[in-house]
């Protein structure tokens, strides 16, 4: 069966002192998504950007807020982010106790948005296989999180294999999401291993002709 491949430009390697122009060139583009990489300098070692930004963005553009929560005590802040216009929200395997996995995905449930699970590079892909029955996506992380601009990791290849076979032998709706290093090279490689949406920063936001770097990641 033909996969719908989707395009989730991250504002992460948007030009912020004209965030609204970056969005809007985005906006006009064939992306579904706009990929938001919440960082808060504990889980990961850089800081990015929170609710504010957030809710500032959310309800002024036509695509799919996707908001991955790379931080600690999702817990604590997962409601602020509901409330600012989160439309899916991940949060990383890595960051949680076991015990705490399934309530974060029913509060997010509970709230009409959809919920993911991110690995980083080194977490096993049986470590998610329990919720991926649950889950609506998730993200495969191809670089180490925390700073954009790093290079692809071809292992990465493999995860992504192994949970679309593992996905598509249980008849799962769980989408794939992969995230880091994503250029008109790696995106082909990514999608004939079974990838669903395609995250990309550096190689959107830093072409002179967005409209035709989105276009060459799904051709």
């Amino acid at each position: 069966m033909k996969r719908n491949i989707a395009v989730a430009p991250s504002i992460l390697a948007a030009d912020f002192w004209n965030l609204e122009q970056e969005i809007t060139r985005v906006a006009e583009t064939e992306a579904t998504y706009l990929h938001f990489d919440v960082m808060d300098g504990h889980f990961v070692n850089n800081i990015s950007f929170g609710v504010p930004v957030l809710k500032a963005i959310a309800k002024k553009h036509h695509l799919i807020n996707d908001v991955h929560l790379m931080i600690e005590n999702v817990a604590r802040y997962l409601d602020a982010f509901m409330d600012a216009g989160a439309d899916i929200i991940t949060f990383h395997l890595e960051a949680v106790n076991e015990d705490e996995i399934e309530k974060l995905i029913l509060r997010i449930h509970e709230r009409g948005l959809k919920a993911g699970i991110s690995l980083k590079p080194k977490t096993a892909v049986k470590e998610i296989l329990p919720y991926l029955n649950q889950i609506d996506l998730v993200l495969v992380m191809s670089v180490e999180p925390g700073f954009g601009g790093q290079s692809f990791i071809e292992e990465s290849l493999n995860k992504i294999s192994e949970l679309r076979e593992f996905i598509d032998n249980h008849n799962l709706s769980c989408l794939i999401e992969v995230d880091g290093g994503i250029n008109d090279m790696t995106a082909p490689r990514c999608i004939q291993r079974g990838a669903d949406i395609l995250v990309s920063g550096s190689y959107i936001f830093g072409a002179n002709n967005i409209k035709e770097s989105v276009k060459k990641l799904i051709k």
